[in-house]
């Protein structure tokens, strides 16, 4: 019996200090993205030259990017979620990206 509490505790105590492992963030590179389309103030598509759609939903509403579009600065090719600052052109608002989901085709 007091094997088996012991082994009950080993258990408890190293499920515990098992730590999540975060996912890898998702990186677009920039030399395959063919076109951008803001769908609202908070969602972004990314249109990839093989014509996978890749859907950015932003941190927090970013109000004028559905009127004048945005900029980004990259130090590499790659656009990445969760990382990645944009700038809503004439008003300069800052806005950053979040996670990057595939969209599924629509074969209709």
């Amino acid at each position: 019996m007091k094997k088996i509490v012991k082994l009950a505790m080993l258990l408890a105590v190293g499920a515990t200090s098992v730590a999540p492992v975060a996912a890898a963030p998702v990186c677009l590179n920039t030399y395959y993205i063919d076109s951008t389309h803001v769908v609202n103030a908070k969602t972004i598509l990314f249109k990839m030259k093989n014509g996978t759609v890749w859907r950015n939903t932003l941190h927090s509403p970013c109000p004028g990017l559905l009127f004048d579009g945005f900029t980004y600065t990259l130090h590499t090719m790659d656009l990445c979620d969760d990382l990645q600052v944009i700038r809503v052109l004439r008003s300069d608002e800052v806005c950053v990206l979040g996670k990057f989901t595939k969209e599924v085709p629509n074969h209709t």
